[in-house]
């Protein structure tokens, strides 16, 4: 087991969003399932607890808690891109899958999970500085996942 491991609290379906996960990005499994040994306040004896999972690399186990707490933008995943393709595949998977849009390149898993969908291109303008940063910054604004083609016209002023 590692040292540090993102856990993250679902109602009930944490092994369905773990499979879904490895399935939809590279670096991504499905580790160990953990069951109930006896009853407890959101399920009962031998329903799934815990679920050991990696997400594009990030050790996370899936904790099968009950509808006491929901997910926020506080906490998301960052996944980076490489072109307009990658990012319009993540994108798709994510909400076509019963998630939500939002904006700036943040979509939200059918479980309440934010995913940011990051451009490489959008990154480099960020890390760029000055007015090219400002260009790529204000055109991300207005969108609600990332173009590419925009972001690098807006990069080149």
């Amino acid at each position: 087991m590692k040292k540090n491991i993102v856990c993250i609290w679902y109602d009930k379906d944490a092994e369905a969003a773990a499979r879904f996960y490895a399935e939809t990005f590279p670096d991504s499994t499905v580790g160990k399932v953990y069951r109930a040994p006896s009853d407890y306040p959101s399920g009962k004896e031998g329903d799934v607890l815990t679920v050991e999972f990696t997400v594009a690399g990030v050790p996370c186990v899936g904790l099968n808690g009950g509808p006491e707490f929901k997910h926020s933008e506080a906490f998301s995943f960052q996944i980076s891109t490489e072109d307009q393709a990658e990012t319009d595949r993540y994108w798709s998977a994510i909400v076509g899958n019963g998630g939500t849009e939002s904006v700036c390149g943040w979509c939200k898993d059918k479980w309440g999970i934010s995913w940011q969908i990051t451009p490489r291109v959008l990154m480099e303008a960020m890390a760029a500085g000055g007015a090219e940063a400002k260009r790529a910054f204000a055109a991300m604004m207005k969108m609600t996942k990332i173009d590419v083609a925009a972001i690098e016209a807006a990069r080149r002023g």
